[in-house]
């Protein structure tokens, strides 16, 4: 093996920092894979998982309950419809990671319409691209030809729409700009109305909408024109289906609010939490429903929901995700938040000094720059070439960790992130792209 390529062996954190075997420091420039939410070994966090250790690491949830798990259901409730209009969700279902959080929402949609007279609302529409996890279901949702073109035969019919992205869209008839696509593109905003056609023609056999609201993440950090969410949400509950929303990266103010829907005034009869509910300590999920759904189970036993894990509500994730959603509403952590996003948008505009960028865009802390062979045609490298790759091995000379998408490079600091940590961040990334890409 080429030791260029060898996995980086971590030991320890320390705020935005991660150690290697070796003592050596690197910034941890995607948040350990869009997890970590406050930096590594935060004293609020570790104090958290040190209390509950103090009474019990894990129990069966199955038939039994503790505060922990009830406390976090109640706080997070309250924090995802703070200052929103009737958005529903009231009830909470834990599971271990997003991919298990977005089968639980689709089955309870099934199931839910099964035990309520429509039982024909077995389809689910979703965005090109759309990822939303590893399991059959949440892959028959997305179907990611790069993640899941192996298992076409497992997966169950699910229907697509364009993806909508302004940088690559064949209707944007706007020429390339120093800009982030979605502020200069020419369209009739036709991703939208193809969406509203195709869950219209769809109708009363839609079980769902799904969607990754404003950033599909594994399809390239592709950020959404504002107004799709509303638009789409919108036409599928005309034909009486749901909602289903994939929070799973874009939660827990990410891209500035608690949830990416906020944003669109958008409510969800189904949202799948996951990543950075536990501040990237412990594997968490949630999916949270409206009460109508859940009401759709009560009765005889064959109502009952019969989908559950081992470490369902596990009380050490449940203590450390409570202490997360507490500094994620402290006034001073939410100012810190906002400088970090303004910082990020600031420091990103030296990346267009570069001609093989063709798009920078953002939204919160979330960064993606996206490089090509020709910015005047938006033409691509070639894939074999694996560009991005080699950008971000590169980056790793220069202290930082990051991984890509593609061609498509991701800054995602911890919310711990000090102005001079996020210009050390940007300089390395910039740096690794002038020594890979020649002008």
């Amino acid at each position: 093996m080429d030791p260029s390529s060898r996995p980086v062996s971590i030991v320890a954190g320390e705020g935005s920092w991660l150690i290697d075997a070796e003592g050596k420091r690197y910034l941890d420039g995607n948040s350990s894979i869009w997890t970590n939410l406050h930096g590594h070994r935060h004293p609020s966090l570790d104090a958290a998982i040190l209390a509950q250790l103090g009474k019990i690491a894990h129990s069966s949830f199955l038939g039994l309950t503790h505060e922990s798990a009830v406390c976090l259901a109640e706080e997070l409730l309250a924090y995802v419809n703070r200052g929103q209009i009737s958005t529903g969700l009231n009830r909470v279902f834990f599971s271990d990671d997003g991919s298990t959080a977005m089968e639980a929402g689709l089955k309870m949609i099934v199931q839910s319409f099964a035990q309520t007279g429509q039982d024909q609302r077995t389809e689910f529409i979703s965005p090109e691209g759309a990822y939303h996890g590893d399991t059959v279901g949440a892959m028959s949702l997305g179907k990611s030809d790069l993640f899941h073109r192996h298992y076409q035969p497992l997966l169950f019919s699910s229907r697509r729409v364009m993806t909508p992205f302004c940088y690559r869209c064949r209707f944007n008839r706007a020429k390339p700009e120093i800009a982030d696509a979605r502020s200069y593109r020419e369209c009739k905003f036709e991703c939208a109305v193809q969406a509203e056609e195709e869950i219209a023609r769809t109708g009363t056999r839609l079980a769902a909408w799904v969607l990754e609201p404003r950033i599909q993440g594994a399809a390239g950090m592709v950020m959404h024109p504002a107004g799709y969410a509303k638009r789409t949400c919108e036409a599928a509950r005309k034909v009486g289906a749901k909602v289903l929303l994939d929070e799973v990266m874009t939660a827990f103010g990410r891209t500035g609010s608690a949830l990416s829907a906020h944003a669109e005034g958008v409510s969800a009869d189904i949202i799948a939490l996951a990543k950075g509910l536990s501040g990237g300590y412990l594997p968490l999920a949630a999916t949270l429903a409206t009460e109508e759904i859940f009401q759709a189970f009560n009765g005889p036993t064959e109502n009952t929901f019969f989908h559950g894990h081992s470490y369902t509500a596990n009380a050490l994730g449940c203590a450390v995700a409570r202490a997360s959603l507490a500094l994620l509403q402290d006034p001073k952590e939410q100012k810190r938040r906002e400088v970090l996003a303004q910082n990020l948008s600031q420091l990103s505009l030296e990346f267009w000094k570069h001609p093989h960028v063709g798009d920078v865009r953002q939204e919160g802390t979330i960064l993606a720059v996206e490089i090509v062979a020709d910015r005047n045609t938006r033409k691509p490298f070639p894939a074999a070439e694996r560009r991005g790759a080699c950008i971000c091995q590169t980056a790793r000379d220069f202290g930082l960790l990051t991984r890509p998408i593609g061609d498509v490079l991701i800054l995602m600091p911890p919310y711990s992130t000090s102005p001079e940590e996020l210009e050390q961040m940007v300089t390395g990334l910039r740096k690794a792209i002038a020594k890979e890409l020649s002008a």
